[in-house]
């Protein structure tokens, strides 16, 4: 499997001139690229864990690449894509744009341009993956809490201090020091600006949270 942040573009054409010239282009910018001749090929095979980008003729035999696109939205796929044709017009660009498209650029591709859409989607898909990789860590991190230490990192949230925390839970200022003190080592932050940016959308959205709010 693909390093996890190994950028790894995919290019697919039925023109084997094309993805040669392409894929030599490409590589000059240090990008790794994976050729494939047709899009069911690619769609079969490809590793759907890879970071990277996609860049796709939308005129091939077989299955298009407006119905490659299709198929990428259908299962997910989040790699961005970028259309390539020799034969634009207004309606392609607006159907591809509609499918999930990222870019669309004609042939002959100007070399700068698709270097530029190909950094910039890589550049995006990178920064998405870590976004969900930091978000899926959060997460696994607030579960860990027992259900007090959740009660009491609400009650950080919104805000009170410790004492007015023992006051809301009845237990002493120095048990609900020690909450706090486990928590904020089971949730690895250093602040309570830390602690509240990464972890308040989380305490508003567990339902045992809303239901002490609402008691």
């Amino acid at each position: 499997m693909t390093e996890p942040l190994s950028p790894l573009v995919h290019l697919i054409d039925d023109d084997e001139a094309v993805r040669s010239a392409l894929s030599l282009l490409i590589g000059t910018v240090g990008l790794r690229v994976h050729t494939w001749p047709d899009a069911q090929r690619f769609i079969d095979g490809f590793d759907r864990q890879s970071i990277g980008a996609i860049v796709m003729d939308i005129r091939m035999p077989g299955l298009s690449g407006l119905a490659a696109l299709d198929v990428l939205a259908a299962q997910g796929v989040d790699q961005p894509v970028i259309v390539l044709t020799g034969h634009g017009t207004v309606e392609l660009c607006r159907r591809a744009f509609k499918a999930g498209a990222a870019e669309f650029l004609e042939k002959p591709v100007d070399d700068d341009q698709l270097i530029d859409a190909l950094q910039a989607a890589v550049r995006q898909h990178v920064q998405s993956r870590q976004r969900l990789t930091a978000d899926r860590t959060t997460r696994e991190r607030y579960a860990q809490l027992s259900a007090r230490e959740k009660e009491v990192l609400g009650l950080i949230v919104a805000g009170l201090t410790n004492k007015e925390m023992a006051r809301a839970l009845a237990l002493s200022p120095r048990t609900v020091e020690t909450h706090r003190a486990h928590l904020f080592a089971k949730l690895e932050t250093e602040s309570l600006a830390q602690l509240i940016r990464g972890y308040a959308a989380l305490v508003d959205d567990d339902p045992a949270h809303a239901a002490q709010r609402s008691q």
